[in-house]
């Protein structure tokens, strides 16, 4: 099948309608034509060829965790209440906690539960914090690409500025680590036109930022490439549900065990995966800690039940699937 994005050149303009569908569509209502991203196909999940995870498991679950440094006085953060002018002492320190205090009792969680995680980590934080990244180094955690650091977006930049950003960070973990990241997730979700071409071609394997799914889809890249996207969520995720919605520890907590039971439920006849992105200057705080131990406790429950695993371990599962199992 040919890709429609072959030979597609930086910020082009985006193409209109996806073959097929759209064709169809515009027969039955010409004045519709709407940008169209022309990344994958539209697929029902209910119409998809079945398989099984490692072990026969059906659900994958994986935690995405999230590594952040910010700029002091300039740039974008998450606020526990609105801010005032730079520099936003209250906010700044505030997300500090989670690197000084927070993770540290997040990794004694992870460590009693036995829980891998998927790092997605700024490069900035080998720079500020090292011993962080040393203590998931020592326990063998994946270490997903998120950009220098959560004060700026990347989808905003000029292609080559994108580009240079991608290398600096991939660099700093490559040296880091002694191996480059695969994954990345893009600071504040962000992505420009070309952000798949441009993680493709500097050898990344998958993404994170599109939340559209229940299982892994092949993203169609410039040139006849393809990467893979991954199941993020942003309903499971501390920030919109504790910043953006205000709920409480409890609320996320519960959020957590009912996407679970449901998603259990739902694998009986579809295997699916389920990510959980946590942040420690969120859920590191006490009171949100401790009924976040209480979610993960039930999930490990049912670790006879379920794959748990990492982004990574998810893509690598999938990449060998044959062909026309994973949607494209």
């Amino acid at each position: 099948m040919q890709r429609e994005n072959e030979a597609q050149p930086d910020r082009a303009p985006p193409s209109r309608g996806v073959a097929g569908d759209a064709t169809r569509t515009a027969a039955l209502c010409p004045t519709l034509d709407l940008v169209a991203h022309d990344r994958y196909r539209y697929s029902a999940i209910t119409r998809r060829p079945h398989f099984l995870w490692p072990g026969g498991k059906r659900l994958a679950v994986y935690i995405g965790f999230n590594l952040e440094h910010f700029a002091f006085g300039e740039g974008l953060g998450a606020e526990l209440c609105p801010g005032g002018p730079h520099p936003d002492v209250l906010n700044y320190a505030w997300r500090d906690y989670g690197n000084r205090v927070g993770v540290w009792r997040l990794l004694r969680l992870f460590g009693d539960l036995d829980l891998p995680v998927s790092v997605l980590a700024n490069s900035a934080i080998y720079h500020y914090c090292p011993e962080v990244m040393d203590a998931f180094r020592a326990r063998g955690d994946e270490i997903v690409g998120h950009g220098r650091t959560n004060s700026e977006r990347q989808g905003v930049l000029a292609p080559e500025e994108e580009r240079r950003l991608i290398e600096e960070a991939t660099d700093i973990i490559a040296r880091s680590e002694g191996r480059r990241p695969l994954g990345w997730l893009g600071p504040w979700i962000s992505q420009s036109p070309v952000t798949p071409d441009l993680l493709a071609e500097a050898g990344y394997q998958y993404l994170l930022d599109w939340c559209m799914d229940d299982q892994p889809v092949w993203f169609t890249t410039r040139n006849g490439g393809r990467i893979l996207s991954i199941p993020y969520p942003q309903e499971l995720n501390d920030i919109p549900s504790i910043v953006g919605r205000k709920d409480n520890g409890e609320q996320f907590a519960t959020m957590i065990t009912d996407t679970f039971d449901e998603m259990l439920e739902q694998s009986a006849g579809q295997s699916l995966v389920m990510g959980i992105a946590l942040h420690p200057y969120l859920v590191g705080q006490p009171h949100r800690l401790r009924p976040l131990r209480r979610a993960l406790q039930a999930i490990v429950a049912r670790r006879d039940d379920i794959w748990i695993t990492t982004a990574g371990g998810i893509s690598a599962f999938s990449r060998t699937l044959p062909d026309g199992i994973v949607p494209a």
